[in-house]
């Protein structure tokens, strides 16, 4: 499932590229996760603005038509924007001359800069037409997203006052979204083995110095990740087809049985409502 660094890597692969380009049209394939919210021919003629991020979910805006554009009412049609989500198995793809549309191509906003195409096997993926991102439906699928592990005010107090009275596992804590946002199953391991915290300790429990330290770690791991232009184990690619690499150094993720990178014990592997979780049993502490 592409998570934050995934989505960030897709969004600077072409949000540069796309940036001021006018639609031409918008196709759609078989239904996503939930409906467009707009008529289709209504997009044609907008500028598309700066592609924004927020957490795992991409914000496209797209500015009214300036050519006398009006909407079914006869006013001006209203500024808003595309929110998309890759969901579990999808990707976007950005390219002058795309070839025809496959199967799993289901939605395409084709502008006078290039197609950019969401391609999802499994349509759990959204594309949601919204006049902003402070009104519905916008602001209620971003209502529940917590900081962002990049934000100024993420920090270990956060984390510590956030999850107090929270009996769930600290992974599971992490993985919920609400107190920090993007962080998954990958990413969550990697950090709470850089903090040397048991990913089985109930979140209520963790201390401050424990938070101040995983805080850091998802930072950390969440930047390499980026640098490395995130984690392809499946089909991920950027909107140029270019896989990732974070996988390829993970100290954890994947690697049940083989030794410690720190320490020489075998990794163990545990599953964390259904997902795995890999973590070092002499370097995590409960």
């Amino acid at each position: 499932m592409p998570e934050l660094p995934e989505v960030e890597v897709t969004r600077r692969s072409f949000a540069q590229a796309i940036a001021g380009a006018r639609v031409l049209a918008v196709k759609m394939g078989k239904p996503l996760r939930w409906p467009l919210g707009i008529a289709a021919q209504r997009l044609v003629g907008r500028r598309v603005g700066q592609t924004l991020r927020r957490g795992k979910y991409l914000w496209v805006p797209l500015d009214a038509p300036t050519d006398g554009g009006v909407a079914a009412a006869g006013a001006r049609e209203p500024d808003g924007g595309l929110l998309m989500h890759l969901g579990m198995s999808g990707s976007l793809a950005f390219r002058e001359l795309p070839p025809a549309a496959g199967p799993h191509d289901h939605f395409e906003l084709v502008t006078d800069r290039g197609v950019l195409r969401l391609t999802d096997p499994r349509r759990f993926g959204a594309v949601v037409w919204s006049e902003g991102l402070d009104v519905e439906p916008a602001a209620k699928l971003l209502a529940r997203i917590g900081l962002e592990p990049f934000d100024i005010d993420f920090h270990g107090a956060h984390l510590h006052e956030r999850f107090k009275g929270r009996r769930v596992a600290i992974k599971q804590a992490v993985l919920a979204g609400d107190v920090v946002v993007g962080a998954g199953n990958i990413y969550a391991c990697e950090a709470l083995f850089m903090a040397g915290i048991d990913p089985r300790m109930a979140a209520g429990k963790i201390s401050k110095p424990r938070a101040d330290r995983l805080a850091g770690a998802l930072r950390q791991v969440l930047g390499e990740a980026l640098e490395a232009g995130g984690s392809t184990l499946r089909d991920f690619k950027d909107a140029h087809g270019v896989a990732g690499s974070f996988q390829m150094q993970a100290r954890v993720y994947g690697r049940e049985g083989e030794p410690c990178r720190t320490c020489g014990t075998p990794i163990r592997r545990i599953v964390q409502g259904q997902r795995s979780t890999f973590f070092c049993p002499a370097c995590q502490k409960r």
